[in-house]
């Protein structure tokens, strides 16, 4: 009876997606810093006054920061599942708050890079939740739920930020495309409609290719938020929208080198 095949897992994946949870969580911890008034009507939504949300903001900040660190030198892994929990949250809340469905879509990789790397931790041992270890091997299952979680929440950024061009007409979208000298509220909804359309493609044929693409694409696209007069902070706070595609490219391009890579159980200790 052969062995069940086990699925190696890329260390520049695995990287990959470390950094891009750090810059999520380093990001999103120092624009808290600056008190951004949005914020306000997020704590709101579970009724939180001003003055009060204000007074929280830099307490949640610093412990953005404390997730980017573990992240990045030691991503323990109950925390990781925090990390998945909160991201989710801070999405929801901006269409609970008032804001666009779409809004929580097009931060799908907010969520999803901490998802993949909670999928790629080891959870074998009776004390998994409490380790930070990647585990060299995945079986089938467990590789099939990372591929899924990686293409599902790359699709859903890039369908969510489309939709806020070619639906909503975000008025900060048509400024970013100004800054590049083009007339913004008119290319608006043709590059929302090609986004939608790479959704689309990534969602049925993720091929290495494309997923570069996308994750030059989306590098271009957030670039984009400093030039136009944003703090740099938000540009890094999307870190999770350029690891997504990234890693699920190197995951992808090492299947395509070794197609039957089988081997037994291993670690990589972190």
């Amino acid at each position: 009876m052969s062995e069940a095949p086990r699925y190696s897992v890329p260390i520049a994946a695995a990287w990959a997606l470390r950094i891009g949870v750090m810059m999520d969580f380093l990001g999103h911890g120092m624009v808290g810093f600056g008190l951004p008034a949005p914020w306000a009507a997020y704590f709101g939504v579970v009724g939180i006054g001003r003055n009060t949300a204000f007074e929280l903001m830099p307490w949640v900040a610093l412990m953005d920061l404390s997730m980017a660190l573990l992240a990045l030198v030691y991503p323990v892994r109950i925390c990781v599942a925090f990390m998945v929990a909160w991201t989710v949250w801070t999405a929801v809340l901006r269409p609970l708050s008032g804001e666009p469905f779409w809004e929580a879509v097009e931060r799908s990789g907010n969520f999803g890079a901490p998802l993949g790397l909670l999928l790629i931790l080891d959870s074998e041992s009776r004390w998994g939740w409490f380790r930070a270890r990647v585990a060299g091997y995945l079986n089938r299952g467990r590789h099939s739920a990372l591929d899924w979680a990686l293409r599902l929440s790359t699709a859903a950024l890039l369908f969510g930020h489309g939709a806020l061009g070619l639906i909503v007409r975000k008025p900060l979208l048509a400024a970013h495309y100004s800054t590049l000298g083009m007339y913004g509220s008119a290319v608006e909804p043709w590059l929302g409609a090609f986004e939608i359309f790479l959704a689309i493609v990534v969602l049925l044929r993720p091929s290495f290719r494309i997923l570069v693409f996308v994750f030059l694409w989306k590098l271009a696209t957030e670039v984009l938020n400093p030039i136009a007069g944003s703090t740099f902070w938000v540009f890094v706070e999307h870190g999770g929208s350029y690891a997504a595609p990234l890693a699920l490219a190197i995951q992808r391009w090492s299947l395509v080198r070794a197609p039957d890579s089988v081997s037994s159980a291993a670690e990589v200790r972190i």
